[in-house]
């Protein structure tokens, strides 16, 4: 018997996580992530501009300081690049713009990671200095956190669009539960307002 429950446990089908659930447009979810989106797409695109204006050499690994950062013409047009793709999430919103946020964010940290190795060698193309292998690391944590937030976590309210789309039979159940709740409220509401018509005070306001 017991061997039977367990194979049941091991053969149940388990519904994975996905991020494609459908968000509306005009959700304040959906403003959070354009506004993380449209907040790092401008802080990338004015670094790249900058550095674009002080025409530095496009592979130069010497590189020239921009803001505190050390930059070259790739890093400027990367980082414009960048920021081009966050405004365009930013104008879509919704979804697109929160796994723009998570996707660029994981790579913000896996480039901080590699230019960190690339370091005071050869190949290092995009003049990166320490400063910059922790201005990646930070960015990269902001846009997770924009791209993320509201959309992962085990602990989500229940009147959150992605949690109601990983949960619809609970999500149902509810929406019933507080059906019901607000039939019987009117019901009670009506029964009530039907008693104070009945009542001899009510009929003394009539006759008024």
């Amino acid at each position: 018997m017991a061997s039977q429950v367990t194979h049941v446990l091991r053969t149940a089908p388990r519904r994975r996580i996905r991020l494609d659930e459908h968000l509306p447009v005009d959700h304040r979810l959906s403003r959070f992530y354009r506004i993380g989106a449209g907040l790092m797409g401008l802080v990338l695109l004015a670094f790249g501009v900058l550095g674009l204006i002080d025409k530095v050499g496009f592979f130069d690994t010497r590189g020239d300081t921009v803001t505190g950062l050390s930059t070259n013409g790739a890093l400027s047009v990367l980082s414009i690049c960048v920021g081009l793709l966050l405004f365009a999430g930013m104008v879509i919103g919704g979804n697109v713009a929160s796994t723009i946020n998570m996707v660029l964010g994981v790579l913000f940290i896996l480039s901080g990671f590699v230019n960190l190795a690339l370091l005071d060698t050869g190949l290092n193309f995009l003049a990166f200095r320490i400063q910059n292998v922790l201005f990646s690391f930070v960015v990269g944590v902001m846009l997770m956190f924009f791209g993320m937030y509201g959309r992962v976590g085990s602990a989500l309210p229940h009147d959150n669009p992605y949690w109601r789309s990983r949960h619809p039979e609970q999500a149902a159940r509810e929406d019933r539960m507080r059906a019901g709740g607000e039939l019987r409220a009117k019901a009670l509401a009506g029964s009530s307002t039907a008693v104070g018509r009945g009542s001899p005070l009510g009929e003394h306001r009539r006759a008024r």
